[in-house]
């Protein structure tokens, strides 16, 4: 049997799809280092000191600041169980995939679920985001700041403002724009903010950065009966981690070392510096795509920095032009699905990924394997990217 299962050889890849991405190596080495139990004070002092740096990328004070044991979709359900309420009214700015989950699992909890909705890629303007809200008038208000799913970006500082005016909570999904982009929890008036530890931050998936500010946590403490999540239940969470240290799960110790690690990366190049490196970066990659002749799905202004979305040319088969990618070249990236399936490649550049160098490795791979399938670029994308970095010095 061993002869048939040997030691692990998992192949070299660049990933520069929508996460994750490539792993920074000091977060590797922390991840060698021994464990201790999850009960021990080593562990709480490691989860303090994730709490802090947490804060600073989040650009927030709230002393609710943790990361759940579970993937990003394990914040997100958090989110929604412990503040959607069965028959209380839960909206939705509805405009990509993520939001689609969003609504699925409010649902579930019961929660009246209300959406204001536009195509996918397209953001809602700040009137009818608060023309909705104030409509509606719900208990939550929910949206998706970056989406995966379409390379969108929405403001949500609107959407906080109408939320509170109705006195309703906000929820932020900030999967991919954590550590990215400009999140900035307290500034826009975010409630509830969560994220993942293998986009933005260089980290292996495993753990969702998770946020709550001090009215909203008021609001759960104050809320009649428990949620129906037991697993999810921050009160319990924050008794664990914050409180009593009270015995709740097995913390994933090698994670917390792992996301400890990378949140000090993210830190000691600082914050302004990453979102300009993500930036240029995304800039770079724009303006080579162009000049090959493809357009962007988003328009301009709402384009993440980490997650681009190039239209797949007509004719062109995205599928085996990310096959080939991956085959001669190690490059992962990823297509679209539901109404963008076959429509928009996935092109992620986050975290240690987003280097000027993974850009032009990409565009000259994408280049060739769009000719092997037939098309024919109006320029060379390598050559405006280099252009564009020679005026753009880091």
């Amino acid at each position: 049997m061993l002869d048939e299962i040997g030691s692990l050889c998992p192949p070299r890849r660049i990933l520069l799809g929508p996460g994750p991405s490539n792993v920074e190596p000091r977060v590797y080495e922390a991840m060698r280092t021994p464990i201790v139990g999850h009960l021990d004070p080593y562990f709480f002092e490691v989860a303090e000191d994730v709490r802090k740096l947490l804060q600073v990328v989040f650009g927030t004070k709230n002393q609710f600041t943790v990361a759940i044991s579970g993937t990003g979709s394990a914040g997100m359900e958090a989110a929604v169980a412990n503040f959607a309420e069965p028959g209380e009214k839960f909206a939705i700015l509805a405009n990509g995939y993520f939001c689609d989950r969003i609504t699925e699992m409010a649902r579930r909890y019961g929660a009246e679920v209300v959406r204001l909705e536009k195509p996918w890629g397209q953001p809602f303007s700040d009137d009818e985001a608060s023309s909705f809200i104030l409509r509606e008038r719900p208990k939550v208000v929910a949206f998706v700041h970056a989406e995966t799913s379409t390379g969108a970006r929405q403001d949500g500082a609107a959407i906080c403002r109408a939320a509170h005016e109705v006195g309703a909570l906000v929820i932020a999904d900030c999967v991919t724009s954590l550590g990215g982009m400009p999140v900035e929890v307290d500034a826009t008036g975010i409630d509830i903010a969560y994220s993942c530890t293998q986009k933005g931050l260089s980290c292996p998936p495993g753990l969702a950065p998770l946020t709550v500010s001090d009215r909203a946590m008021g609001v759960l403490r104050a809320r009649q009966g428990v949620p129906r999540t037991w697993y999810l239940d921050l009160k319990m969470l924050d008794d664990y981690y914050q409180g009593a240290h009270r015995y709740h799960h097995t913390a994933p110790i090698t994670m917390f070392y792992a996301l400890r690690e990378a949140l000090r990366v993210v830190v000691e190049e600082g914050l302004e510096a990453r979102w300009q490196r993500h930036r240029r970066n995304h800039l770079g990659l724009v303006a080579g795509l162009e000049a090959m002749g493809l357009t962007m799905h988003v328009a301009e202004p709402y384009r993440l920095w980490m997650l681009n979305t190039p239209c797949v040319p007509e004719g062109i088969d995205d599928a085996r032009v990310r096959r080939r990618l991956i085959e001669s070249h190690g490059i992962e990236i990823f297509g679209g699905f539901g109404p963008l399936a076959g429509k928009v490649f996935r092109i992620g550049l986050m975290g240690a990924s987003s280097t000027q160098e993974n850009v032009l490795l990409l565009l000259e791979a994408l280049e060739g394997a769009m000719r092997a399938e037939g098309y024919k670029p109006a320029g060379s994308g390598v050559e405006a990217a280099e252009s564009f970095f020679a005026a753009h010095a880091a």
